[in-house]
């Protein structure tokens, strides 16, 4: 039943599915063993739209889906095994962009759903709401950000990206100790314990990295919530944001307890008998 509500997005998963399958198989024949636990990890999470709709019974819009699991595909398949987080310099900008789009729209699922419950007697303002979805988004942002960074520090994964610069500004250049700002500007090459790095430039340690991936998951996030804000004001009518709005499954469409349902029944017309 689920499969026939979700024709396309399950499409997708099949076809994402063979080709990580398929991925993960080459990379144990080229014994690259930290590349098929990618894999692994990769199958793992795109089961996972599919166990929030059975499980915890909401409903995502195909299209919030299938972003979803092309957005797990592109992270992981594309950006870490086939390296286009280096083969397109944008590519990393373009994800958490996207990062910050999607977490907006389940931010502000979230309140919506809370919004519309029978328990609660309160009704949040939609410009409340778009706040929370920006928020949430952006909280998300930050922690994605410690996560790397921490992986950059104990396990010397690399990461943060980092950036080659032709100028730096310090009050650490201040040869009188003051806290007056030092500008080199210029730079064409630095050397390490005596050894050119012959990288044209400065090298940032993922500073310049960490502030793009914040401000455009910033716009993201920006951009779903002012959507949001308009399809709360207007009641809902808005298209557009309803593809991408996580919301709880009707009784005609928790698939799961239907066919519960129908299990007991068919028990019980056997007991009987």
């Amino acid at each position: 039943m689920e499969l026939r509500e979700h024709k396309s997005s399950f499409l997708v998963f099949t076809v994402l599915r063979m080709l990580v399958v398929v991925t993960m198989v080459l990379q144990f024949f080229n014994k690259n063993y930290e590349n098929v636990y990618l894999c692994v990890l990769t199958l793992l999470l795109l089961i996972v739209p599919s166990f929030l709709q059975v499980s915890i019974k909401v409903e995502l819009p195909t299209g919030l889906e299938i972003i979803i699991l092309l957005f797990i595909f592109s992270a992981e398949i594309l950006g870490e095994i086939r390296a286009f987080y280096l083969r397109i310099p944008i590519w990393d900008t373009i994800l958490h962009t996207l990062n910050g789009f999607l977490m907006a729209a389940i931010g502000f699922s979230l309140v919506d759903i809370l919004n519309r419950g029978e328990r609660f007697s309160f009704k949040l303002s939609p410009a409340y709401m778009a706040i929370v979805a920006f928020c949430f988004s952006m909280t998300i942002g930050v922690l994605w950000e410690f996560f790397e960074w921490g992986m950059d520090v104990f396990f010397h994964l690399d990461m943060q990206k980092d950036t080659v610069l032709t100028s730096i500004t310090s009050v650490m250049l201040n040869t009188e100790g003051l806290n007056v700002p030092v500008t080199i500007g210029g730079i064409t090459d630095v050397a390490v314990n005596g050894e050119s790095l012959g990288l044209g430039g400065y090298l940032d340690i993922g500073l310049y990295d960490t502030m793009k991936d914040l401000f455009v998951n910033f716009i993201g996030a920006v951009v779903f919530s002012t959507v949001g804000f308009f399809y709360v004001k207007n009641r809902g009518k808005g298209r557009f944001a309803k593809r991408f709005i996580p919301r709880l499954k009707s009784k005609d469409r928790d698939f799961l307890a239907i066919a519960e349902e129908e299990e007991e029944m068919e028990q019980a017309k056997e007991d009987k008998q």
